[in-house]
């Protein structure tokens, strides 16, 4: 059991530590930390807190690497210098990032990283009862928007002819609410695709599937699809013409319709509520 001082100050390392493990977390320590990850900022965090920035300072200096099995859970409490609970409590914020995941017999291993797996938490962290559509769509805005303007540029003859395809084959789905909302998937996807960063991808489709739920109710909407098609439409003609700025525009307001439409939706769940 941890004193009283370590729970305050985080005591890392000792002669009784498991000599690998011990040697990493040392490794932290002893180099120049950010703010994010050590320094005077951690005072002030909980212990929890301060044992996931350790591990992920970790990662950050490749002292841990994608596929390594971190320790038992007894082990990383000797080298911590903590007990279970907040240990518990920092491996599982890590696996709920994405940074961890557990294996058969309790030991957790560090991820692929990929940035699909990274943003995959978004739709959990944000799908929630406290769900602010405007913060959902200013960060769409910001994301999404960049991407339209790689896009533009980037793409490839073959992938302009495959955006304009699945934006005029919404055409045949003005009453077929699933068919489009599939449809609309492969529409946003392949824009993000011809961008040709797949981090921003990835930050995209995170935010994209935030808020489906309230979605499928306005897809259902008089009207709502017919407009979102002409807007893809826009979108897509601009993108074929190499046009970033009438694209980027032409996208902002399909933006600011789904977010309007979101919202008109809302107010229809609660009032059927």
């Amino acid at each position: 059991m941890a004193s009283s001082k370590a729970k305050e100050d985080l005591v890392i390392g000792g002669d009784d530590a498991p000599d690998a493990f011990a040697e990493l977390v040392d490794a932290t320590r002893r180099k120049p930390q950010r703010a994010d990850f050590g320094g005077g900022a951690l005072e002030r965090r909980s212990i929890s807190e301060q044992v996931a920035n350790r591990i992920l300072a970790m990662i950050k200096s490749g002292n841990l690497k994608s596929g390594d099995r971190l320790p038992t859970e007894a082990q990383m409490g000797i080298a911590f210098g903590i007990s279970r609970p907040p240990l518990r409590e920092a491996l599982k914020a890590l696996t709920l990032m994405g940074v961890l995941e557990s294996r058969q017999g309790g030991r957790y291993t560090v991820t692929d990283l990929s940035p699909s797996r990274l943003v995959a938490p978004f739709n959990v962290m944000l799908s929630v009862s406290d769900y602010d559509v405007h913060e959902h769509f200013e960060a769409r805005a910001v994301v999404d928007l960049e991407l339209i303007r790689l896009c533009t540029l980037r793409a490839t003859p073959e992938q302009r002819q495959r955006i304009l395809k699945h934006a005029v084959d919404g055409k045949a789905f003005f009453d077929d609410p699933v068919a489009f909302r599939l449809l609309d998937i492969e529409f946003h996807q392949s824009l993000n695709d011809a961008a040709g960063n797949r981090l921003l991808s990835a930050l995209a489709q995170g935010l994209y599937d935030i808020g489906l739920d309230v979605r499928r109710v306005a897809s259902t909407m008089p009207g709502n699809i017919e407009k979102s098609v002409g807007q893809h439409i826009a979108v897509a003609e601009a993108v074929m013409a190499g046009d970033p700025i009438a694209a980027m525009a032409a996208y902002r307001r399909h933006l600011e319709h789904v977010r309007d439409t979101t919202i008109v939706a809302m107010i229809a769940n609660t009032n059927a509520s």
